[in-house]
């Protein structure tokens, strides 16, 4: 039996198809969803700042929770064996299925909700607030059990990264939406913009559901024999178990998990990078026009600046395809620390040519949110590789996918808060001048005169470069103490194939115990087999 079951055409295009849905409604909510409730709907600011403060909360908890419930039951230890008689415990196809399934029924629940935003039907405070979290619950139940399936399809990084190029072309085809959207947008009539959503949330439901139709035919298709083993009329009707080491699961509660993960080395290394990324990643799209306007302003027109807010949009998802290709051959870590570098240089190198140079900062500002949210899309490559290990070292029943996507998000996303609450406390305090937010939502400056004082643009460019070149030394630092490469990631990769080929007890073991619980002694200073 193949283990990477992404060797099927047909999964990778549904697999990516599923990607291009979610592309597609997202980037027209994050675009228009604050201009939609102040503008036209009116809400009052008090509404809006409970609606947010309601959402901030919702969305911080709810990647944990859902996690949780799609997990918890994969958390249990294999006193003994893992496999019997050939079969596959690693991640089983009812897993897999299981995700597929909740894809399939989430996902036109999501397209409805999206729907629900751009027609007024209650008071505009409350419709706020319930749109904002069903709309949230619905995405973060998609995120996480879509980016789960990156780690139970495929194991080896060429199979994954593979599977990845797929979803970002497909990705990338989805932001087509936002160019659309621009010309049925109208403040004052939205009946073209209600039309174009509410024929973009028929299709995306549609899409979604056989999609995930065609996902899971595929793989009941590539694992045919194995379902038919695991439930078999035999081990139903006598009520056996497949799992000879059923009976010796220990239980492993949040608590008992969170302290494992919390203790790993690579974890941890991950997280403070990956909260550095979505920091610089949200600091580039939350001030990406203000730096635009205010530095190139007088180089550039509208038409053109709307033009690289446009490539820096779609650029990501299709260069991710080459870095991918580049994971396949150099590996994860090295790609991420090198792009990390090619940071820190492209910083320097605009520090020292100064904001002078209207055509060097023009590309700096376009390739710096290209090289962030190009980062971005190479990380859950690394979270799979982290749901390889937990399932190796602390000898997990399945790999819990969902839950270590949902835990790596949770650490995460306070980034998301501090970028613009940071990057304003900054260009204040650099050029003295205060920013606010207008009834467009966007950032403006108290005074038009200031707005050409040189003072202000140099505070602005210092900001800009200064942010990427501090997140950049923090993250390369940060970023060399994961040990997930090379040999020790090798090393993983093999104990879960072992595992996942139905390899008997003995056989596993030797593997865990020659190689991945080497590294568990050098990670925690126990056997990994007492955990």
């Amino acid at each position: 039996m193949n283990v990477d079951q992404h060797n099927c055409t047909a999964v990778r295009l549904a697999y990516g198809s599923i990607a291009l849905f979610l592309t597609a409604l997202h980037n027209i909510f994050i675009i228009y969803y604050v201009d939609l409730f102040i503008t036209v709907y009116n809400i009052d600011q008090t509404s809006f700042w409970i609606g947010e403060t309601v959402f901030l909360i919702w969305n911080s908890l709810n990647d944990p929770l859902f996690g949780w419930i799609s997990d918890r039951n994969s958390l249990s230890s294999s006193g003994s064996t893992r496999c019997g008689s050939g079969i596959n415990e690693g991640t089983s196809p009812s897993i897999v299925l299981k995700r597929v399934r909740t894809l399939r029924i989430y996902g036109p629940l999501f397209a409805i909700s999206f729907m629900l935003l751009w027609i007024r039907w209650t008071w505009p405070g409350l419709q706020f607030l319930l749109c904002l979290c069903l709309y949230d619950g619905f995405l973060t139940i998609l995120d996480l059990n879509f980016n789960a399936l990156l780690a139970d399809l495929a194991v080896s990084v060429n199979a994954r990264s593979y599977l990845n190029s797929y979803s970002s072309v497909f990705s990338g085809l989805g932001t087509t939406t936002v160019f659309l959207s621009y010309t049925v947008w109208n403040r004052s009539n939205l009946i073209k913009f209600q039309i174009f959503c509410g024929i973009l949330a028929m299709v995306s439901a549609f899409g979604f559901f056989i999609s995930a139709t065609i996902l899971s035919r595929e793989y009941k298709k590539m694992n045919k024999f194995l379902l038919h083993t695991v439930e078999s009329p035999d081990s139903r009707n006598t009520g056996e178990s497949i799992n000879i080491g059923q009976t010796g699961n220990q239980s492993v509660g949040l608590r008992l998990f969170l302290s494992q993960v919390l203790v790993n080395k690579n974890f941890l290394s991950f997280s403070v990078m990956n909260l550095l990324q979505v920091f610089h990643c949200h600091f580039n799209s939350n001030f990406f026009p203000l730096f635009l306007h205010y530095l190139l302003g007088d180089y550039v027109s509208s038409i053109t600046a709307s033009i690289l807010l446009g490539i820096s949009f779609v650029t990501p998802h299709f260069s991710n395809v080459y870095c991918l290709a580049l994971c396949r051959r150099y590996g994860v870590y090295n790609i991420v620390q090198s792009l990390f570098y090619l940071k820190l240089i492209a910083g320097l190198i605009m520090l020292t040519f100064g904001s002078q140079w209207p055509r060097l900062l023009c590309l700096f500002i376009v390739s710096n949110r290209i090289f962030t949210e190009g980062i971005c899309k190479l990380l859950n490559l690394a979270i799979s590789d982290l749901i390889d290990e937990d399932f190796v070292l602390f000898n997990r029943k399945q790999p819990i996918s969902a839950l270590m996507f949902a835990v790596t998000a949770f650490i995460a996303k306070p980034g998301q808060t501090i970028a613009p609450l940071m990057g304003s406390w900054m260009i204040e305090g650099v050029t003295g001048k205060s920013l606010f937010k207008t009834d467009l939502g966007g950032i403006n400056i108290s005074n038009k005169k200031e707005v050409q004082n040189l003072n202000f643009r140099q505070g602005c460019f210092n900001v800009l470069v200064g942010v990427s070149i501090g997140c950049a030394i923090a993250q390369i630092i940060t970023w060399s103490f994961y040990g997930l490469r090379d040999k020790k990631l090798k090393d993983v990769k093999e104990a879960r194939r072992k595992i996942e080929l139905g390899e008997k007890q003995s056989n596993a073991y030797s593997v865990t115990d020659s190689t991945v619980n080497g590294i568990g002694q050098q990670m925690y200073g126990y056997d990994i087999k007492n955990v």
